[in-house]
Protein backbone atom coordinates (compact mmCIF):
# COMPACT_ATOMS: atom_id res chain seq x y z
CA UNK A 1 0.00 0.00 0.00
CA UNK A 2 1.37 3.50 -0.78
CA UNK A 3 -0.22 6.96 0.01
CA UNK A 4 -0.59 10.24 -0.85
CA UNK A 5 0.06 12.86 1.84
CA UNK A 6 -1.00 15.87 -0.46
CA UNK A 7 -4.49 14.36 -0.70
CA UNK A 8 -4.66 12.11 2.22
CA UNK A 9 -5.57 8.88 0.68
CA UNK A 10 -3.75 5.89 -0.07
CA UNK A 11 -3.07 2.86 -2.94
CA UNK A 12 -3.76 -0.71 -2.51
CA UNK A 13 -1.35 -2.95 -5.14
CA UNK A 14 -3.45 -5.03 -7.53
CA UNK A 15 -2.83 -7.72 -9.69
CA UNK A 16 -1.27 -7.55 -12.99
CA UNK A 17 -4.61 -8.20 -14.87
CA UNK A 18 -6.78 -5.94 -12.63
CA UNK A 19 -7.18 -4.00 -15.40
CA UNK A 20 -7.78 -6.81 -18.03
CA UNK A 21 -11.04 -7.33 -16.35
CA UNK A 22 -12.13 -4.03 -16.40
CA UNK A 23 -12.19 -3.02 -20.37
CA UNK A 24 -15.08 -1.52 -21.92
CA UNK A 25 -15.63 -1.80 -25.76
CA UNK A 26 -13.16 1.03 -28.09
CA UNK A 27 -14.74 2.62 -30.77
CA UNK A 28 -18.40 1.98 -30.12
CA UNK A 29 -19.29 5.53 -31.00
CA UNK A 30 -19.04 8.68 -33.51
CA UNK A 31 -20.86 12.31 -32.87
CA UNK A 32 -24.08 11.17 -34.89
CA UNK A 33 -24.49 8.46 -31.95
CA UNK A 34 -23.33 10.94 -29.21
CA UNK A 35 -25.91 13.42 -29.98
CA UNK A 36 -28.34 10.77 -29.80
CA UNK A 37 -26.99 9.68 -26.89
CA UNK A 38 -27.37 13.64 -25.23
CA UNK A 39 -31.09 13.64 -26.33
CA UNK A 40 -31.99 9.76 -25.45
CA UNK A 41 -30.70 11.14 -21.93
CA UNK A 42 -33.51 13.67 -21.88
CA UNK A 43 -36.13 13.48 -23.92
CA UNK A 44 -38.62 11.73 -21.72
CA UNK A 45 -38.69 15.38 -20.05
CA UNK A 46 -40.49 16.64 -22.95
CA UNK A 47 -43.27 13.72 -22.63
CA UNK A 48 -43.65 14.22 -19.06
CA UNK A 49 -42.53 15.97 -16.13
CA UNK A 50 -41.77 19.28 -17.07
CA UNK A 51 -45.28 20.35 -16.40
CA UNK A 52 -45.29 20.07 -12.91
CA UNK A 53 -43.23 23.77 -13.28
CA UNK A 54 -46.53 25.12 -14.07
CA UNK A 55 -48.42 24.04 -10.90
CA UNK A 56 -45.66 25.37 -9.29
CA UNK A 57 -45.19 29.08 -10.99
CA UNK A 58 -47.83 29.39 -13.68
CA UNK A 59 -46.77 29.98 -17.32
CA UNK A 60 -44.64 32.96 -16.63
CA UNK A 61 -42.48 31.33 -13.76
CA UNK A 62 -41.83 28.25 -15.88
CA UNK A 63 -41.32 30.02 -18.75
CA UNK A 64 -38.45 32.47 -16.87
CA UNK A 65 -37.38 29.39 -14.96
CA UNK A 66 -36.63 27.49 -18.48
CA UNK A 67 -34.91 30.51 -19.63
CA UNK A 68 -32.36 30.49 -17.04
CA UNK A 69 -31.76 26.92 -17.09
CA UNK A 70 -31.34 26.85 -20.76
CA UNK A 71 -28.52 29.33 -20.35
CA UNK A 72 -27.26 27.30 -17.25
CA UNK A 73 -27.42 24.11 -19.51
CA UNK A 74 -26.02 25.92 -22.85
CA UNK A 75 -22.57 27.57 -21.37
CA UNK A 76 -22.21 24.58 -18.89
CA UNK A 77 -22.43 22.38 -22.13
CA UNK A 78 -19.63 24.34 -23.96
CA UNK A 79 -17.50 23.90 -20.90
CA UNK A 80 -18.04 19.97 -20.98
CA UNK A 81 -17.10 20.14 -24.35
CA UNK A 82 -13.65 21.13 -24.03
CA UNK A 83 -13.16 18.91 -20.41
CA UNK A 84 -14.64 15.99 -22.71
CA UNK A 85 -12.02 16.38 -25.09
CA UNK A 86 -9.38 16.90 -23.29
CA UNK A 87 -9.62 14.17 -20.86
CA UNK A 88 -11.70 11.54 -22.68
CA UNK A 89 -12.24 8.66 -19.77
CA UNK A 90 -15.35 6.51 -18.77
CA UNK A 91 -15.15 8.49 -15.47
CA UNK A 92 -16.83 12.17 -17.19
CA UNK A 93 -17.44 14.99 -14.46
CA UNK A 94 -15.76 12.72 -11.86
CA UNK A 95 -12.46 12.85 -13.95
CA UNK A 96 -12.88 16.59 -14.61
CA UNK A 97 -12.88 17.07 -10.75
CA UNK A 98 -10.54 14.47 -9.97
CA UNK A 99 -7.92 16.14 -12.27
CA UNK A 100 -8.71 19.87 -11.08
CA UNK A 101 -9.51 19.08 -7.38
CA UNK A 102 -8.04 16.26 -6.05
CA UNK A 103 -9.33 12.94 -4.80
CA UNK A 104 -12.14 14.18 -2.91
CA UNK A 105 -12.95 16.68 -5.54
CA UNK A 106 -13.38 13.95 -7.92
CA UNK A 107 -15.35 11.42 -5.59
CA UNK A 108 -18.02 14.40 -4.58
CA UNK A 109 -18.64 14.90 -8.04
CA UNK A 110 -18.98 11.80 -9.64
CA UNK A 111 -21.15 10.31 -6.28
CA UNK A 112 -23.42 13.76 -7.27
CA UNK A 113 -23.76 12.81 -10.63
CA UNK A 114 -24.78 9.12 -9.29
CA UNK A 115 -27.06 10.27 -6.82
CA UNK A 116 -28.55 12.10 -9.90
CA UNK A 117 -28.57 9.03 -12.39
CA UNK A 118 -30.24 6.73 -10.08
CA UNK A 119 -33.04 8.54 -9.10
CA UNK A 120 -33.65 9.82 -12.28
CA UNK A 121 -34.91 6.31 -14.33
CA UNK A 122 -36.93 5.37 -11.05
CA UNK A 123 -39.03 9.06 -11.68
CA UNK A 124 -39.22 7.83 -15.44
CA UNK A 125 -40.28 4.59 -14.63
CA UNK A 126 -43.11 6.08 -12.54
CA UNK A 127 -44.08 7.93 -15.93
CA UNK A 128 -43.53 5.27 -18.04
CA UNK A 129 -46.10 3.39 -15.74
CA UNK A 130 -48.49 6.00 -16.57
CA UNK A 131 -48.13 6.03 -20.32
CA UNK A 132 -48.72 2.66 -20.19
CA UNK A 133 -51.49 2.36 -17.66
CA UNK A 134 -53.11 4.91 -20.30
CA UNK A 135 -52.71 2.65 -23.38
CA UNK A 136 -53.10 -0.75 -21.92
CA UNK A 137 -55.02 -0.67 -18.36
CA UNK A 138 -51.59 -1.85 -16.65
CA UNK A 139 -49.59 0.19 -13.95
CA UNK A 140 -47.59 -0.38 -10.40
CA UNK A 141 -44.83 -2.73 -9.51
CA UNK A 142 -44.75 -5.27 -12.55
CA UNK A 143 -44.57 -2.29 -15.49
CA UNK A 144 -41.43 -0.86 -13.09
CA UNK A 145 -40.03 -4.46 -13.22
CA UNK A 146 -40.35 -5.14 -16.26
CA UNK A 147 -39.03 -1.75 -17.47
CA UNK A 148 -35.93 -2.38 -15.75
CA UNK A 149 -35.60 -6.13 -16.40
CA UNK A 150 -36.26 -4.91 -20.27
CA UNK A 151 -33.58 -2.63 -20.77
CA UNK A 152 -30.60 -3.35 -18.23
CA UNK A 153 -30.83 -6.90 -20.27
CA UNK A 154 -29.99 -5.19 -23.45
CA UNK A 155 -27.59 -3.22 -21.71
CA UNK A 156 -25.61 -6.50 -20.78
CA UNK A 157 -25.09 -7.33 -24.52
CA UNK A 158 -22.76 -4.52 -25.77
CA UNK A 159 -22.38 -1.26 -25.24
CA UNK A 160 -22.30 -0.69 -29.26
CA UNK A 161 -25.43 -2.90 -29.59
CA UNK A 162 -27.34 -1.17 -27.38
CA UNK A 163 -26.15 2.71 -28.00
CA UNK A 164 -27.75 1.53 -31.98
CA UNK A 165 -31.10 0.51 -30.21
CA UNK A 166 -30.91 3.66 -28.30
CA UNK A 167 -30.65 5.52 -31.46
CA UNK A 168 -33.74 3.92 -33.24
CA UNK A 169 -35.63 4.32 -30.05
CA UNK A 170 -34.90 8.03 -29.85
CA UNK A 171 -35.79 8.54 -33.34
CA UNK A 172 -38.86 6.97 -32.93
CA UNK A 173 -39.41 9.47 -29.93
CA UNK A 174 -38.70 12.28 -32.04
CA UNK A 175 -41.14 11.40 -34.82
CA UNK A 176 -44.12 11.59 -31.72
CA UNK A 177 -42.71 15.46 -30.83
CA UNK A 178 -43.12 16.42 -34.71
CA UNK A 179 -46.56 14.89 -34.89
CA UNK A 180 -47.65 16.76 -31.82
CA UNK A 181 -46.31 20.28 -32.80
CA UNK A 182 -47.51 19.94 -36.11
CA UNK A 183 -50.90 18.79 -34.48
CA UNK A 184 -50.94 22.04 -32.22
CA UNK A 185 -49.55 24.80 -33.86
CA UNK A 186 -52.83 26.11 -35.60
CA UNK A 187 -54.50 25.16 -32.71
CA UNK A 188 -52.58 27.54 -30.42
CA UNK A 189 -54.25 30.25 -28.18
CA UNK A 190 -51.90 32.93 -26.59
CA UNK A 191 -54.76 33.47 -23.55
CA UNK A 192 -54.46 29.48 -22.67
CA UNK A 193 -51.03 29.81 -20.85
CA UNK A 194 -52.58 32.13 -18.80
CA UNK A 195 -55.63 30.51 -17.24
CA UNK A 196 -54.35 29.75 -13.37
CA UNK A 197 -55.80 31.75 -11.09
CA UNK A 198 -53.83 34.19 -9.51
CA UNK A 199 -52.25 33.66 -5.78
CA UNK A 200 -53.36 36.76 -4.27
CA UNK A 201 -51.61 36.22 -1.04
CA UNK A 202 -48.18 35.17 -2.86
CA UNK A 203 -45.46 38.85 -4.09
CA UNK A 204 -45.67 39.98 -7.12
CA UNK A 205 -48.63 37.97 -8.30
CA UNK A 206 -50.00 38.45 -11.58
CA UNK A 207 -51.25 36.25 -14.55
CA UNK A 208 -48.42 36.09 -16.05
CA UNK A 209 -46.20 35.12 -12.47
CA UNK A 210 -49.86 33.35 -10.73
CA UNK A 211 -47.44 32.51 -7.87
CA UNK A 212 -45.17 35.82 -7.46
CA UNK A 213 -42.15 35.95 -7.63
CA UNK A 214 -41.45 32.58 -6.12
CA UNK A 215 -42.88 30.97 -8.09
CA UNK A 216 -39.86 31.13 -10.41
CA UNK A 217 -37.84 29.56 -8.07
CA UNK A 218 -40.21 26.56 -7.31
CA UNK A 219 -40.36 25.83 -11.10
CA UNK A 220 -36.65 25.65 -11.79
CA UNK A 221 -36.39 21.83 -10.94
CA UNK A 222 -38.94 21.49 -13.75
CA UNK A 223 -37.41 23.41 -15.63
CA UNK A 224 -34.12 21.39 -15.51
CA UNK A 225 -36.12 18.42 -16.57
CA UNK A 226 -36.27 19.43 -20.09
CA UNK A 227 -32.15 19.34 -19.78
CA UNK A 228 -31.23 17.04 -17.25
CA UNK A 229 -28.69 14.77 -17.76
CA UNK A 230 -27.58 15.71 -21.18
CA UNK A 231 -23.98 16.00 -19.32
CA UNK A 232 -23.55 12.55 -19.63
CA UNK A 233 -22.44 12.44 -23.04
CA UNK A 234 -18.81 12.51 -21.82
CA UNK A 235 -19.90 9.07 -19.89
CA UNK A 236 -19.02 7.39 -23.65
CA UNK A 237 -15.32 9.12 -23.60
CA UNK A 238 -13.44 5.60 -23.60
CA UNK A 239 -16.76 4.21 -25.97
CA UNK A 240 -15.91 6.98 -28.86
CA UNK A 241 -14.17 6.85 -31.77
CA UNK A 242 -12.16 10.22 -31.92
CA UNK A 243 -13.48 11.41 -28.21
CA UNK A 244 -11.26 14.66 -29.23
CA UNK A 245 -13.75 15.66 -32.36
CA UNK A 246 -16.96 13.62 -31.52
CA UNK A 247 -16.81 14.42 -27.90
CA UNK A 248 -17.74 18.43 -28.55
CA UNK A 249 -19.20 18.33 -31.85
CA UNK A 250 -22.16 15.12 -30.28
CA UNK A 251 -23.21 17.26 -26.94
CA UNK A 252 -23.05 20.64 -28.61
CA UNK A 253 -25.55 19.12 -31.65
CA UNK A 254 -27.47 17.17 -28.76
CA UNK A 255 -27.55 20.71 -26.96
CA UNK A 256 -29.09 22.57 -29.60
CA UNK A 257 -32.05 19.64 -30.33
CA UNK A 258 -33.24 19.93 -26.31
CA UNK A 259 -33.60 23.58 -26.81
CA UNK A 260 -35.79 23.38 -29.54
CA UNK A 261 -37.53 20.23 -28.27
CA UNK A 262 -37.54 22.43 -24.63
CA UNK A 263 -39.92 25.69 -26.62
CA UNK A 264 -42.25 23.09 -28.67
CA UNK A 265 -43.65 21.36 -25.87
CA UNK A 266 -43.22 24.41 -23.17
CA UNK A 267 -45.53 26.47 -25.60
CA UNK A 268 -47.45 24.63 -27.22
CA UNK A 269 -49.23 22.26 -24.37
CA UNK A 270 -50.42 24.72 -22.17
CA UNK A 271 -51.36 26.60 -25.18
CA UNK A 272 -53.67 24.84 -26.70
CA UNK A 273 -55.42 23.12 -23.41
CA UNK A 274 -54.27 25.80 -21.25
CA UNK A 275 -51.59 25.67 -17.85
CA UNK A 276 -54.60 24.81 -15.73
CA UNK A 277 -55.25 21.50 -17.13
CA UNK A 278 -51.38 20.73 -18.14
CA UNK A 279 -50.09 21.34 -14.58
CA UNK A 280 -50.66 17.70 -12.75
CA UNK A 281 -51.20 15.86 -16.14
CA UNK A 282 -49.43 12.90 -16.06
CA UNK A 283 -48.82 12.73 -20.08
CA UNK A 284 -49.52 16.78 -20.91
CA UNK A 285 -48.62 16.22 -24.98
CA UNK A 286 -51.70 13.26 -25.10
CA UNK A 287 -53.90 15.72 -22.84
CA UNK A 288 -53.12 18.50 -25.22
CA UNK A 289 -53.99 16.88 -28.02
CA UNK A 290 -57.01 15.54 -26.68
CA UNK A 291 -58.80 18.16 -25.92
CA UNK A 292 -58.49 19.40 -29.55
CA UNK A 293 -59.17 15.64 -31.47
CA UNK A 294 -60.66 13.63 -29.03
CA UNK A 295 -60.00 11.21 -26.34
CA UNK A 296 -59.81 8.54 -28.73
CA UNK A 297 -58.59 10.29 -31.82
CA UNK A 298 -55.69 8.42 -33.89
CA UNK A 299 -53.52 11.44 -33.10
CA UNK A 300 -53.65 11.42 -29.45
CA UNK A 301 -53.43 7.60 -29.43
CA UNK A 302 -50.01 7.63 -31.95
CA UNK A 303 -48.43 10.27 -29.68
CA UNK A 304 -49.34 8.22 -26.59
CA UNK A 305 -47.95 5.36 -28.32
CA UNK A 306 -45.10 6.42 -29.72
CA UNK A 307 -44.60 9.09 -26.81
CA UNK A 308 -43.66 5.86 -24.57
CA UNK A 309 -40.33 5.52 -26.70
CA UNK A 310 -39.64 8.66 -25.81
CA UNK A 311 -40.01 7.71 -21.67
CA UNK A 312 -38.07 4.34 -23.16
CA UNK A 313 -35.15 5.96 -24.35
CA UNK A 314 -34.09 8.46 -21.43
CA UNK A 315 -34.43 5.53 -19.33
CA UNK A 316 -32.39 3.40 -21.40
CA UNK A 317 -30.14 5.74 -22.04
CA UNK A 318 -29.76 6.92 -18.54
CA UNK A 319 -29.09 3.19 -17.20
CA UNK A 320 -26.14 3.31 -19.64
CA UNK A 321 -25.02 6.47 -17.71
CA UNK A 322 -25.03 5.42 -14.37
CA UNK A 323 -23.42 2.42 -15.30
CA UNK A 324 -20.46 4.04 -16.63
CA UNK A 325 -19.94 5.98 -13.34
CA UNK A 326 -20.43 3.69 -11.20
CA UNK A 327 -17.84 1.83 -13.58
CA UNK A 328 -15.18 4.45 -13.72
CA UNK A 329 -15.08 5.30 -9.59
CA UNK A 330 -15.50 1.56 -8.61
CA UNK A 331 -11.91 0.79 -11.19
CA UNK A 332 -10.70 3.70 -9.30
CA UNK A 333 -11.46 1.86 -5.98
CA UNK A 334 -13.82 4.50 -4.54
CA UNK A 335 -16.72 2.11 -4.94
CA UNK A 336 -16.27 -1.62 -3.86
CA UNK A 337 -14.25 -3.21 -7.08
CA UNK A 338 -16.19 -5.64 -8.07
CA UNK A 339 -19.13 -3.26 -9.80
CA UNK A 340 -16.67 -2.02 -12.33
CA UNK A 341 -15.67 -6.59 -13.40
CA UNK A 342 -16.49 -6.12 -17.32
CA UNK A 343 -17.98 -9.43 -19.29
CA UNK A 344 -16.97 -10.99 -22.41
CA UNK A 345 -18.67 -8.63 -24.22
CA UNK A 346 -16.94 -5.76 -22.59
CA UNK A 347 -20.01 -4.49 -20.14
CA UNK A 348 -19.78 -3.83 -16.35
CA UNK A 349 -22.52 -6.34 -14.89
CA UNK A 350 -22.37 -5.62 -12.01
CA UNK A 351 -22.53 -1.87 -12.64
CA UNK A 352 -26.11 -2.46 -14.46
CA UNK A 353 -27.21 -4.55 -12.31
CA UNK A 354 -27.61 -3.39 -8.40
CA UNK A 355 -28.13 0.51 -9.12
CA UNK A 356 -30.80 -0.95 -11.48
CA UNK A 357 -32.45 -3.08 -8.19
CA UNK A 358 -31.96 -0.08 -6.33
CA UNK A 359 -33.71 2.44 -8.72
CA UNK A 360 -36.84 -0.33 -8.89
CA UNK A 361 -37.26 -0.23 -5.44
CA UNK A 362 -37.20 3.47 -5.44
CA UNK A 363 -39.51 3.99 -8.19
CA UNK A 364 -42.19 1.76 -5.93
CA UNK A 365 -42.81 4.91 -3.86
CA UNK A 366 -44.18 5.81 -6.76
CA UNK A 367 -43.31 10.05 -6.40
CA UNK A 368 -42.23 10.71 -9.69
CA UNK A 369 -42.05 15.06 -8.66
CA UNK A 370 -40.64 14.25 -5.22
CA UNK A 371 -37.49 11.78 -7.60
CA UNK A 372 -37.44 14.44 -9.78
CA UNK A 373 -36.26 17.08 -7.14
CA UNK A 374 -33.87 14.76 -5.91
CA UNK A 375 -32.52 14.04 -8.98
CA UNK A 376 -31.88 17.54 -9.81
CA UNK A 377 -30.11 17.65 -5.91
CA UNK A 378 -27.57 15.94 -7.34
CA UNK A 379 -27.41 16.91 -10.72
CA UNK A 380 -26.98 20.48 -9.75
CA UNK A 381 -24.33 19.71 -7.02
CA UNK A 382 -21.75 18.08 -9.75
CA UNK A 383 -22.76 20.89 -12.58
CA UNK A 384 -21.22 23.37 -9.86
CA UNK A 385 -18.14 21.13 -9.28
CA UNK A 386 -17.90 20.68 -12.61
CA UNK A 387 -17.49 24.15 -14.33
CA UNK A 388 -15.13 24.85 -11.28
CA UNK A 389 -12.83 21.97 -12.59
CA UNK A 390 -13.18 24.09 -16.13
CA UNK A 391 -12.00 27.19 -14.57
CA UNK A 392 -9.24 26.19 -12.03
CA UNK A 393 -8.07 23.47 -14.82
CA UNK A 394 -7.90 26.90 -17.35
CA UNK A 395 -5.46 28.53 -14.39
CA UNK A 396 -3.63 25.61 -13.16
CA UNK A 397 -3.02 23.88 -16.37
CA UNK A 398 -2.86 26.49 -18.97
CA UNK A 399 -1.08 24.11 -21.59
CA UNK A 400 -3.06 21.14 -21.03
CA UNK A 401 -4.07 20.18 -24.52
CA UNK A 402 -7.41 21.40 -25.50
CA UNK A 403 -8.66 19.89 -29.18
CA UNK A 404 -12.04 22.20 -28.32
CA UNK A 405 -11.81 25.70 -26.49
CA UNK A 406 -15.04 27.20 -24.57
CA UNK A 407 -16.26 30.37 -26.18
CA UNK A 408 -15.73 32.75 -23.48
CA UNK A 409 -13.83 30.83 -21.55
CA UNK A 410 -14.14 30.69 -17.49
CA UNK A 411 -16.56 33.86 -18.03
CA UNK A 412 -18.94 31.42 -19.72
CA UNK A 413 -18.59 28.21 -17.05
CA UNK A 414 -18.85 30.94 -14.28
CA UNK A 415 -22.17 31.27 -15.86
CA UNK A 416 -22.68 27.75 -15.29
CA UNK A 417 -21.41 27.46 -11.99
CA UNK A 418 -23.53 30.44 -10.35
CA UNK A 419 -26.70 29.87 -12.07
CA UNK A 420 -26.46 25.98 -10.78
CA UNK A 421 -26.19 27.27 -6.99
CA UNK A 422 -29.16 29.13 -7.75
CA UNK A 423 -30.48 25.66 -9.04
CA UNK A 424 -29.24 23.84 -6.00
CA UNK A 425 -31.21 26.19 -3.82
CA UNK A 426 -34.55 25.99 -5.68
CA UNK A 427 -34.39 22.31 -4.81
CA UNK A 428 -35.13 23.15 -0.91
CA UNK A 429 -37.67 25.68 -2.03
CA UNK A 430 -39.52 23.14 -3.61
CA UNK A 431 -39.58 19.94 -1.42
CA UNK A 432 -37.32 19.99 1.67
CA UNK A 433 -38.42 16.67 1.91
CA UNK A 434 -36.59 15.48 -1.38
CA UNK A 435 -33.98 17.62 -0.40
CA UNK A 436 -32.92 16.14 2.90
CA UNK A 437 -33.78 12.72 1.55
CA UNK A 438 -30.80 13.35 -1.12
CA UNK A 439 -28.78 14.88 1.43
CA UNK A 440 -29.02 11.65 3.38
CA UNK A 441 -27.85 9.22 0.29
CA UNK A 442 -24.98 12.05 -0.43
CA UNK A 443 -23.66 11.76 3.12
CA UNK A 444 -23.88 7.78 3.54
CA UNK A 445 -21.79 7.81 0.05
CA UNK A 446 -19.05 10.74 1.60
CA UNK A 447 -18.76 8.89 4.17
CA UNK A 448 -17.79 5.28 2.79
CA UNK A 449 -15.20 6.99 1.25
CA UNK A 450 -13.78 9.23 4.26
CA UNK A 451 -13.61 6.11 6.45
CA UNK A 452 -12.98 3.58 3.84
CA UNK A 453 -12.18 3.87 0.32
CA UNK A 454 -9.75 6.68 0.40
CA UNK A 455 -7.54 4.74 1.84
CA UNK A 456 -7.93 2.03 -0.59
CA UNK A 457 -7.55 3.30 -4.06
CA UNK A 458 -5.84 2.35 -7.23
CA UNK A 459 -3.68 3.86 -8.57
CA UNK A 460 -3.26 1.73 -11.75
CA UNK A 461 -6.92 3.34 -12.94
CA UNK A 462 -6.90 5.90 -15.80
CA UNK A 463 -7.74 9.14 -13.96
CA UNK A 464 -5.29 8.25 -11.12
CA UNK A 465 -2.64 7.48 -13.15
CA UNK A 466 -3.22 11.02 -15.40
CA UNK A 467 -3.43 12.58 -12.00
CA UNK A 468 0.02 10.92 -10.94
CA UNK A 469 1.44 11.68 -13.80
CA UNK A 470 0.65 15.36 -13.50
CA UNK A 471 1.56 15.80 -9.93
CA UNK A 472 4.80 14.51 -11.42
CA UNK A 473 5.03 16.95 -14.23
CA UNK A 474 4.31 19.59 -11.86
CA UNK A 475 7.00 18.20 -9.35
CA UNK A 476 10.01 18.68 -11.86
CA UNK A 477 8.92 22.17 -12.99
Amino acid sequence: MSSNSNSSVEYDEVSADYLDKRQLKKGAAGWVLLASLGVSYVISGDFAGWNFGLAQGGFGGMLIATVLMAVMYTCMIFGLAELSSSLPTAGGGYSFARRAMGPWGGFLTGTAILLEYSIAPAAIAVFIGGYVNEIFGLNGPMVYAAVYIIFVGIHLFGAGEALKIMMVITGIAVVALLVFALGLIPHFDYNNLFDIAVNEQAMGASTFLPEGYIGIWSAIPFAIWLFLAVEGVPLAAEETSNPAKDMPKGIIVAMVILLVFAAMVLFLAPGVAGSEMMKNHGAPLVGALQVVYGENSGIATFVNVVGLFGLIASFFSIIFAYSRQVFALSRAGYLPRFLSVTSDRKVPTMALIIPGIIGFLLSLTEQGDLMITMAVFGATISYALMMLSHIILRKKEPNLERPYRTPGGTFTTGVALILSLVAFASTFVVSLEAALWSGVFYAILVAYFAFYSRYHLVAQSPDEEFAAINDAETDIK
